[in-house]
């Protein structure tokens, strides 16, 4: 009997927010007032530098070397700057020498067109009218293709400078790096 009072007076349930059926507001007050600087630190202390660790280990960093001797960070800074720079300097070097390699082939094969066309041109006139029509076909093609050689060189050069931006860009953000560490560390003190 007792519960059909309450079902009428209540038909939509209690809320949770009312104090004078609940006492859940106050214990949740009470206890984000106790734990919520234990949640800060323990998030800070540890959850952040398990996760910092984590990524500076999967970037190469880590606090030991090979033989167990502490490492600096400046140290090992520098050695993947410089492992980067080297990378950069084959890369381009490899491209370079790739759109050389194509140039050369595609001047050799148009040059041997040509001294295709110009060695049919002693036969008779129809083999002659042939061979011209074929040289005017390889010319045209090697004005195609030193056109289209052109655009991949000026492409390729866009690339060499985006690529060059990008290792400028790359470094200064190294940069900033280290001076906010350094920051950091000489606040630390």
């Amino acid at each position: 009997v007792v519960f059909e009072k309450y079902k009428q007076i209540y038909l939509q349930g209690n809320t949770v927010e009312n104090e004078n059926h609940c006492d859940f507001v106050k214990l949740r007050d009470m206890l984000l007032c106790t734990n919520m600087e234990d949640l800060k630190d323990q998030t800070h202390f540890y959850h952040y530098e398990c996760y910092r660790c984590r990524k500076l280990q999967k970037m190469g960093f880590t606090d030991v070397g090979p033989d167990n001797q502490p490492v600096s960070f400046q140290e090992i800074y520098e050695a993947k700057r410089q492992e980067f720079y080297d990378q950069c300097q084959r890369e381009e070097k490899q491209l370079k020498h790739r759109f050389m390699q194509r140039v050369k082939e595609k001047e050799t094969t148009l040059k041997d067109a040509e001294k295709e066309a110009s060695t049919a041109r002693f036969h008779s006139n129809c083999i002659h009218f042939q061979l011209q029509d074929k040289f005017e076909h390889l010319k045209r093609f090697q004005q195609e293709e030193i056109i289209k050689l052109e655009g991949e060189r000026r492409k390729l050069e866009e690339e060499i400078i985006d690529f060059c931006k990008t290792k400028a860009a790359s470094e200064n953000v190294q940069a900033q790096l280290c001076a906010n560490m350094r920051k950091d560390k000489e606040r630390k003190k």
